[in-house]
């Protein structure tokens, strides 16, 4: 890969062209996925999401599964089972989607909690037990979940302990009134999102390219000054008078980083204090929880994160 910044520039340009009206969002996975962290997708229906997802899948030549999730989904439908072969006499391993390197899980939270939590060691471990053996999955194994951000319903909601598993919350908004027209006029000149021909589109990259990308972002470099910066504002969300739980040891990790990662996409070899506050709302919006008054009083994550950033003094 003789210059993988200008092959992830291509790759945002690519994903920007078919999925029009999200750069942002296109920047925020381009980041997670440099990261190697898992990403949460909400939005109404319509925006985008899984088209986002597949067209990445396609750009990057890699495997993709998708599972539809609904309340009858049983863990061993995700995982998969040993099933009895009549012609060996012995059992051979039906793997399940999960056995992937990029997997879309639709609508996460209208699955039970019991076949949520079969997800908890793949995304943590890269690696999946099955009747007391250990099945490694891929090293790219990736895993974006998409949830309705309106019907609350009849869902289960995903506990504190498997969103602290997710690296990303991304919030998947309408596009604006330019981005929308465009979006009609390419409609109006034959492109059909449910009728596009996936193997058509030309893959920019390779599985092993990212994870030669993921290498370069681990090695830039970091000032003692910086480490301090996200730690003190680690530690101002555990003491905020809004939050009952704060960002984990965890998260400060996955948060160093995410900011590498979006140093590199910008072009640099070091991480600045401007990178820790970009990637500040989608890492922690899922993190934090607000105390029942603050909800009253109309408080929202996203304020108290902005407060945060700026109640923390920026070294120089």
């Amino acid at each position: 890969m003789s210059d993988p910044q200008a092959t992830f520039s291509r790759l945002r340009q690519a994903l920007d062209q078919i999925v029009v009206g999200q750069s942002a969002l296109v920047q925020q996975l381009l980041v997670a996925m440099l990261s190697g962290g898992h990403v949460i997708l909400e939005g109404v229906p319509g925006t985008g999401k899984t088209l986002l997802v597949k067209v990445m899948a396609q750009l990057v030549r890699s495997e993709f599964r998708r599972i539809q999730l609904t309340p009858d989904i049983l863990p061993s439908d995700i995982l998969g089972t040993n099933i009895f072969d009549l012609n060996t006499r012995s059992f051979v391993l039906k793997k399940g989607p999960v056995f992937t390197q990029i997997l879309l899980a639709d609508e996460i939270n209208r699955t039970p909690p019991k076949t949520q939590s079969a997800l908890l060691e793949a995304m943590e471990e890269q690696q999946v037990t099955l009747d007391g053996e250990s099945l490694p999955l891929s090293d790219f194994f990736w895993v974006i979940a998409t949830q309705n951000s309106l019907e609350f319903e009849g869902t289960y909601p995903l506990p504190e302990a498997q969103l602290d598993r997710f690296l990303f919350k991304l919030i998947v908004a309408y596009p604006d009134a330019a981005a929308e027209k465009k979006m009609l006029l390419n409609h109006q000149a034959g492109f059909q999102a449910k009728r596009l021909d996936l193997d058509r589109i030309k893959p920019l990259a390779s599985v092993e390219q990212v994870l030669q990308a993921r290498q370069l972002v681990r090695s830039l470099t970091v000032e003692e000054s910086i480490l301090d910066y996200l730690l003190s504002v680690v530690q101002k969300t555990r003491q905020h008078p809004d939050l009952v739980l704060g960002a984990s040891p965890r998260s400060a990790v996955a948060w160093l980083n995410a900011s590498k990662a979006h140093a590199w996409l910008a072009g640099r070899n070091y991480v600045v204090p401007d990178d820790i506050k970009a990637v500040a709302p989608p890492l922690l919006r899922h993190r934090l929880i607000l105390r029942p008054e603050a909800q009253l009083d109309g408080v929202n994550v996203d304020a108290v994160i902005n407060t945060v950033l700026n109640q923390v003094p920026v070294p120089r």
